[in-house]
């Protein structure tokens, strides 16, 4: 059973170092194949995305792919509502919590299937 998890991590961890967004996989195969808690999984994968953007801010950061002029004006904003929304997510019902989860990849689904993205 623990070798799933190093799998998990695994599949987590190279989608979210490729800029895929590992969480969005991650979240899923914790809670529906391995049946974790709904808290516990977006724990797990906040947790993991800790190192994993330190390593990728170092290599923007060598590669000179960081603009930090304004930097601030969307890093104070996203942490304060990072901090909020962990406060919200503990005091939630982890039923709503995969709701909202299903709902936002199905957005996400959409919006890709309609050529939404990043456009340069």
């Amino acid at each position: 059973m623990l070798w799933l998890y190093v799998l998990a991590g695994i599949i987590g961890g190279l989608l979210g170092g490729m800029g895929m967004g590992g969480g969005t996989l991650l979240i899923p195969i914790l809670t529906v194949m391995l049946d974790v808690e709904q808290q516990t999984a977006q724990f797990i994968n906040l947790a993991s995305f800790i190192p994993m953007s330190l390593c990728a801010l170092a290599f923007h950061i060598k590669n000179r792919l960081v603009i930090f002029k304004g930097l601030l004006y969307i890093v104070i904003p996203a942490v304060v509502m990072a901090v909020a929304g962990s406060f919200l997510a503990v005091g939630a019902d982890g039923r709503l919590l995969s709701g909202l989860f299903g709902g936002f990849l199905c957005v996400l689904g959409a919006v890709s299937l309609v050529g939404g993205g990043i456009k340069k």
